[in-house]
């Protein structure tokens, strides 16, 4: 059954802010940082489920599966965000975490009319990627009961795929339709229904969490450094000579010139450098640990 929209906690009217079009800029803002500040406690609940969500996903992933992240308007955007920014970060395949937003890409800049009440789109949209049982489908609906976002989780779990359930409902419709369910109720908004806010700061928390959870449990980091970024501009270029010279000890100059001679892979070059190899049997022995820096400079690793 699917929840009424005046019962959602997220369309409540929120005590806190009815004056609110009497108040000053200064008091605004207070109000509102007054609300965000609970937001982070509110996702700390959802921390079993979280970790939880995290596990199933790296394993999916590395074991060729793909995250695939579906959601309607603000949701939607943030699910692009969070798959987009993967591949600059992990050096992920673009292809293994994705985006899709009902309405298409347009709908990422400008509100798609009538594309989230169709559940039928969302299950063409997941067949133009070829869903397959490996995948993990992450359907993200603050409400809990958009259309698009319960027939992707309908057909993705037809499909075998291990779907996961986002919304900052608790009565949430789509609880139902998913594997696992995350929650985190935030309450109602500084602006009655306006999602974007609390609900979305809160979606956007999650969602980092599942991604950066899942990169770091496939090795994607080495201690808290981002090892396998893609230096594709000058800022990134200079993080990835000073991870070098943090991992290595060697002067900004050498580490540079270490780059150089691995192309440009910054944990080849790390291997290379530690264990004494060329460049070529330091990513024979990367690729033997899966891409685990860690695993790969352990001398009881083969």
């Amino acid at each position: 059954m699917v929840t009424m929209l005046e019962n959602l906690t997220t369309e409540a009217r929120n005590p806190a802010s009815e004056e609110l079009d009497g108040l000053s800029a200064r008091e605004i803002v207070e109000l509102i940082n007054s609300e965000d500040r609970k937001i982070a406690a509110c996702v700390g609940l959802q921390a079993t489920e979280i970790a939880n969500a995290i596990e199933v996903i790296a394993n999916r992933l590395s074991h060729g599966g793909r995250l695939v992240y579906i959601g309607a308007g603000t949701s939607g955007r943030l699910g692009l965000l969070d798959a987009a920014e993967c591949p600059p970060t992990f050096n992920s395949d673009p292809n293994q975490v994705i985006g899709i937003i009902a309405g298409g890409p347009a709908a990422m800049l400008r509100a798609v009319e009538g594309a989230e009440d169709s559940p039928e789109l969302a299950v063409e949209d997941l067949r133009k990627i070829d869903l397959c049982s490996q995948d993990a489908v992450v359907g993200i609906a603050t409400s809990g009961r958009t259309p698009y976002v319960l027939g992707a989780l309908d057909y993705a779990r037809s499909q075998g795929a291990y779907t996961i359930g986002l919304s900052c409902n608790r009565d949430a419709s789509l609880r139902a339709r998913a594997d696992l369910s995350i929650t985190p109720v935030v309450g109602p908004e500084v602006i009655s229904g306006s999602t974007r806010m609390k609900a979305g700061t809160a979606t956007k928390m999650v969602l980092n969490m599942l991604s950066t959870g899942a990169m770091v449990g496939m090795g994607k980091t080495y201690s808290n450094l981002m090892v396998d970024l893609q230096a594709t501009n000058s800022k990134l270029a200079e993080r990835a000579k000073g991870i070098v010279c943090e991992l290595t000890n060697l002067s900004p100059k050498q580490a540079e010139k270490l780059l150089r001679r691995c192309d440009g892979e910054l944990k080849t070059a790390i291997v290379a450098h530690r264990l004494h190899q060329a460049p070529e049997e330091a990513r024979l022995r990367l690729h033997a640990s899966r891409g685990h820096l860690k695993n790969a400079l352990d001398n009881n690793h083969p």
